[in-house]
């Protein structure tokens, strides 16, 4: 291919079936997300919240600042890997990823690493970068879940199980050395299997350079204040329907340990499990099933769905700078 070729001459090569593949995929994912909030959003009774609308509001407002804040660290990443790209680019580029944030582990938000490779970053660049974000979100996690460690024992083993598994493979991150394993695997006969397990090790080496200790830390910082911010969401929104049952500590740890739950149940979104765990743990501070349910679904439309359509949103909008880039790159 060269220089001077059209970016419309390089999709008329691609064949059709995979062009239609894709297109379908994306249809029925979207579809997908379409029917899980039509579940969701149907057993929605906001008669108990008219009369606290602007507890509501003040909560959607926290999961846009937890938003916010992991944009900061996102570009604090970039930085790292060499790159100081605009503000406005970073975040929608960020953002996107959220459209795919109901796949298994959300490991579909790297379809966001197709957005730098223009700019020169890699795609096991990305990749390391997103493997440390979901590790430290879910070391967040467990530390605002600590905050109600010993009223919650039927929960302790999905903590220590949480932190068995950041602490591990944080540990092989910073031990292995994963360049050499990828220059070792690079001289090998290269069958399908042994170019994943390559690209693996490539997404490893690039993720060591996020453990230094004043980006790790940093890192972490943010990921706390981003996730207690949703969780101090939780708080308000219960104030609603019973006003000062609830705890901030209390609701930082239901929150975080339905979101640990979720994650490690490797279901989309961690959808039913993170719902079920909720409205379970709220029945255990004092709530009504009725009541535990409402809050549940509108903690889940305040965070999970509202990040998905601002997803949609993002990749929507980057549709015009994605194209400017290809056509600048093949002038």
């Amino acid at each position: 291919m060269t220089q001077n070729a059209s970016p419309d001459a390089m999709a008329s090569q691609v064949p059709a079936w995979r062009r239609a593949l894709i297109y379908g995929l994306l249809a029925l994912f979207a579809g997908w997300c379409a029917l899980a909030f039509r579940r969701d959003i149907a057993q929605i009774d906001l008669t108990p919240l008219k009369s606290g609308w602007m507890a509501v509001v003040a909560a959607g407002a926290l999961s846009l600042w937890n938003y916010v804040l992991r944009v900061v660290r996102w570009r604090l990443y970039l930085k790292q890997l060499g790159h100081v790209l605009p503000w406005r680019f970073v975040s929608l580029t960020f953002m996107s990823g959220f459209a795919f944030t109901l796949s298994p582990g959300k490991v579909g938000e790297v379809v966001r690493g197709r957005y730098y490779l223009p700019h020169g970053i890699s795609l096991a660049s990305v990749t390391g970068a997103f493997f440390v974000e979901r590790l430290l979100d879910l070391l967040a996690m467990i530390v605002l879940a600590s905050a109600v460690l010993a009223e919650l024992h039927q929960y302790q083993f999905f903590l220590w199980a949480a932190l068995a598994l950041v602490g591990g493979l944080l540990a092989g991150v910073a031990l292995v050395p994963w360049q050499d394993v990828s220059a070792r695997l690079a001289r090998q006969p290269h069958g399908a299997l042994l170019k994943l397990v390559q690209k693996v090790a490539n997404m490893l080496a690039s993720a060591r350079q996020f453990l230094s200790p004043g980006v790790l830390l940093m890192g972490l910082a943010l990921g706390l204040a981003a996730w207690a911010a949703e969780a101090i969401g939780l708080k308000l929104v219960a104030d609603v329907v019973v006003p000062d049952l609830m705890s901030i500590p209390a609701a930082m740890g239901v929150y975080s340990i339905a979101i640990i739950v979720g994650a490690l149940s490797f279901l989309p979104g961690g959808l039913g499990s993170t719902e079920t765990v909720m409205a379970a743990l709220l029945v255990t501070h004092g709530y009504s099933t009725p009541q535990a349910i409402l809050l549940t679904l509108v903690c889940r439309l305040l965070t999970l769905w509202l990040a998905v359509l601002i997803g949609w949103v993002c990749v929507w909008l980057l549709r015009d700078e994605n194209n400017k880039a290809v056509q600048a790159r093949y002038v």
